[in-house]
């Protein structure tokens, strides 16, 4: 059995168990277990290194249709491997069993292939060692990027940018007031004035529609 085929009591996603590794430092890997049947199975996961790995749960039940995640961690190393290269295996192996079993009540030769026609399966998954320089979502990246969001001077800067762009917004509307009241007072084309007032309410409005217009490009976008 083969990680994540079809027709099989379980899928389980990764394929295979990615740990960053570095010096005197823990990491961890989740497998999501997939129970694709109306039976309730069970599961046990074994590894050729127990000493170097914890594993919660190594054994459980799953409901019928259900998932499980299990966390495989990587014990502190005090060395790296020879090029970054594992041979530690994992060995998951499934089994179904009567409804409402416990996992506390799993018999011991429950996961035995004892050939008594029982549906009994096993996926292999292999251990890949990845280095930090090239995890391009570690979480220290995620760290730091949510740290400059949260920087105070560009929280600063955006709200200035906010702030100008909504005084030139009032100024517009104010503006855009008084050459409607303007009209409406009846200012006739020829009288003294009137041309050059008019022209330059206008154009101060073009002129404050263009700003506004260039603030809100500079704004990043919130999407």
């Amino acid at each position: 059995m083969t990680a994540g085929g079809g027709n099989q009591l379980i899928s389980v996603h990764p394929d295979e168990l990615k740990f960053v590794f570095e010096l005197e430092k823990q990491s961890f890997c989740d497998l999501k277990v997939v129970n694709n049947t109306a039976n309730h199975v069970a599961f046990k996961i074994k590894t050729t290194s127990p000493k170097k790995y914890f594993v919660r749960p190594n054994t459980g039940v799953i409901q019928p249709w259900d998932s499980c995640v299990i966390r495989v961690t990587l014990q502190a190393q005090q060395e790296y491997p020879a090029d970054m290269q594992c041979k530690d295996k994992f060995l998951l192996q499934s089994t179904t069993v009567p409804p409402h079993t416990d996992v506390d009540e799993l018999p011991p030769d429950t996961f035995n292939k004892d050939g008594s026609g029982k549906t009994f399966e096993e996926c292999k998954l292999r251990v890949v060692y990845v280095n930090p320089s090239t995890q391009g979502n570690s979480e220290e990246e995620t760290k730091k990027i949510s740290s400059q969001s949260l920087d105070p001077n560009s929280n600063q800067a955006l709200q200035r940018l906010k702030d100008e762009r909504d005084a030139a917004v009032q100024q517009t509307r104010q503006l855009q007031k008084e050459l409607d009241m303007m009209k409406r007072r009846g200012y006739r084309k020829n009288s003294p004035g009137f041309s050059l007032t008019f022209a330059f309410v206008v154009g101060l409005i073009g002129i404050l529609v263009g700003f506004i217009f260039k603030l809100t490009l500079s704004l990043p976008s919130t999407e």
